[in-house]
């Protein structure tokens, strides 16, 4: 349980989801039809990913969380059951499900309820560059955000986390960017830090926990050296499990 003398949060997170399902099986033979492997499933199940993993993340932070979100797709992935290593991931588009109609119901919410906004912008078509400039700009608290778009001068005055990749692709930037190295380091402005070394099974769901990690912990204590660290714990025990996988603080602590 959470110290009962820390001071609980209030986050509203906003972005797209999935529904990531998981079949594990073996590759035994060539099919004889085609020069190609043949998984035998063994076994299947589903979680929510994305935006949704984002909030089981603050979920098990004890995080007072509500979301606005919408499935966009449906991932399926396909693992060697016994070496845990994935072998094939197919998506496919599925109906919008939850929440609200569409992004702008957003705008319906007291912003100045909560904390800070989290943005987990996956870039499938829910949150447009309007929508998130418009939430910039009625929200004066703290913003965190992680996306795939890559003008990111536009999202001025947010805390941008992104990794080394999607920072690699950008065609322009705001003042606010950690950039996640994968396993070697993060980069904040020209601070570095070094993620604690762990056998990572699979990187599946880090990039959420870290964001989720990030924002608790800067919104608690308003360090954001600190919250950095805490945030690679975090993402460092996720690294360790197959699929999304959503530490809890006792673990991470």
């Amino acid at each position: 349980m959470m110290n009962q003398q820390q001071k609980q949060s209030k986050i509203l997170l906003i972005g797209d989801s999935c529904y990531d399902e998981y079949h594990f099986g073996t590759v035994t033979r060539i099919s004889p039809e085609a020069p190609i492997p043949v998984f035998d499933k063994v076994k299947s199940y589903m979680k929510y990913g994305m935006a949704s993993n984002v909030f089981d993340n603050f979920f098990k932070l004890g995080v007072d969380v509500n979301i606005i979100t919408q499935f966009m797709e449906r991932k399926h992935r396909y693992i060697d059951i016994k070496s845990n290593q994935q072998l094939l991931r197919v998506d496919e588009k599925c109906e919008r499900e939850i929440s609200f109609d569409n992004a702008e119901d957003i705008f319906d919410l007291d912003f100045d309820s909560y904390d800070a906004l989290v943005i987990s912008d996956y870039d499938k078509g829910f949150l447009s560059y309007d929508v998130i400039e418009k939430i910039i700009s009625e929200y004066h608290g703290p913003i965190f955000m992680d996306t795939k778009k890559r003008d990111l001068a536009r999202f001025q005055g947010c805390i941008i986390k992104i990794n080394e990749y999607e920072y690699s692709k950008a065609t322009s930037y705001c003042d606010s960017i950690i950039v996640t190295h994968g396993s070697e380091k993060v980069t904040y402005g020209n601070d570095t830090f070094r993620p604690p070394k762990v056998e990572a099974h699979d990187v599946c769901g880090a990039g959420d926990t870290f964001l989720a990690a990030l924002a608790y912990n800067y919104t608690l204590y308003g360090d954001m050296n600190k919250a950095i660290e805490f945030a690679m714990k975090a993402a460092a025990i996720t690294v360790q499990h197959v699929g999304v996988y959503a530490p809890s603080l006792e673990e991470i602590k």
